[in-house]
């Protein structure tokens, strides 16, 4: 059994001039009794302060990570802070009940990660060394050599799904911490992600290059397009990115998870543009994997030496804190290829139906 993936959208009526609607990610569907409350919250039909309770009862799902619900409604809670939400106010971004709501939820999240990951012990000045070899012993699910050597244009356009929903943002959730660095980390983050944002030039932009990789596998390249179709093993890992990004006292996370994904991404990403031309994808399809490939093998560097090592030879205290970001960034990776490969190897696809 192979995954069909659901047409592309009829055309929507266009946002009306400035508004900016078009661009939002869609109110996705609910999940669960939290996610449903949150959606007639922000469309006016249900009061805000309904939301802490249901917010508390989720938090106590055996496992977070990978709650429905909750991951949802964090997705939700989140893109109040980045374009938003197509009908919804942007009054609602520092709403006192939904912040309430959220806390809550990240409690929960960040909880969970912290037990489920272990964090090397290493001196600053160790610091690249260590994540290097954490990039080095990664032992996550090979989903890139399954997808290079293996995978059906069904199952590689899965793939492109579950990744639209980071790459389609990419480089943002990282540069929430470029306000709350200083000195030799900062300039060393700044030119990271002018590198993602494409040199000022918009068709370089890593999101425009990911997009033109849906187009030519036949995807809606469509902000969040596809958020309703992604379980919460794939919405998780941007949560949790997210949540390193929107808190000062997880910055140095933001920056351990950066410094060990630009380390684990040279390789794979060669490996999917493989797997792209394995299915007869041109060149422009595979623009985005193949850029990554020269470009991570230089951000690397910068990441793991300026940038982390930088930071916890500037701040020792937050020595940990950039390993925790990193080994967070390795396990939930683990989680979501986990599950497509498993859903893959039975026949069955990796998304909802």
């Amino acid at each position: 059994m192979t995954a069909t993936l659901p047409a592309p959208p009829a055309p929507a009526t266009p946002a009306a001039p400035g508004t900016g609607d078009a661009l939002r990610m869609p109110l996705p569907a609910a999940r669960g009794p939290l996610s449903a409350a949150l959606r007639e919250v922000l469309t006016g039909t249900r009061p805000a302060a309904d939301l802490l309770p249901l917010a508390r009862t989720a938090a106590t799902a055996q496992d977070p990570l990978r709650e429905e619900d909750l991951q949802i409604a964090l997705t939700v809670l989140y893109e109040l802070h980045y374009r938003g939400l197509r009908g919804v106010s942007d009054d609602w971004e520092w709403d006192g009940d939904l912040l309430a709501a959220r806390a809550v939820l990240e409690a929960a999240v960040e909880a969970a990660l912290r037990a489920l990951v272990a964090v090397p012990d290493a001196a600053p000045d160790e610091v690249a060394e260590t994540l290097f070899a954490m990039a080095a012993d990664d032992s996550g699910p090979a989903v890139s050599r399954f997808l290079c050597r293996s995978a059906t244009p069904e199952q590689f356009r899965e793939f492109l799904v579950h990744r639209s929903i980071y790459h389609l943002k990419e480089a943002d959730p990282h540069t929430w911490a470029i306000p709350r660095l200083s000195g030799v980390p900062k300039a060393a983050l700044v030119e990271v992600q002018a590198d993602e944002y494409g040199g000022g030039r918009p068709d370089r932009m890593h999101a425009a290059l990911f997009a033109r990789t849906m187009r030519a596998a036949g995807l809606d390249d469509g902000y969040g397009r596809y958020v309703d179709e992604v379980p919460a093993t794939t919405l998780v890992a941007t949560n949790a990115l997210s949540m390193f990004g929107l808190h000062r006292r997880l910055a140095a996370a933001a920056v351990g998870h950066l410094a060990v994904f630009e380390m684990t991404s040279s390789i794979p990403n060669k490996l999917y543009g493989n797997g792209m031309r394995r299915l007869g994808f041109d060149a422009d399809a595979t623009w985005f994997f193949d850029e990554h490939v020269e470009a991570d093998a230089v951000h690397e560097q910068i990441a793991g030496r300026d940038l982390a090592q930088g930071l916890a030879r500037q701040q020792p205290g937050l020595t940990g804190e950039v390993l925790f970001g990193a080994a967070a960034c390795l396990a939930l990776d683990a989680v979501a290829g986990a599950h497509q490969l498993r859903c893959w190897e039975a026949g069955r696809p990796s998304l909802r139906a």
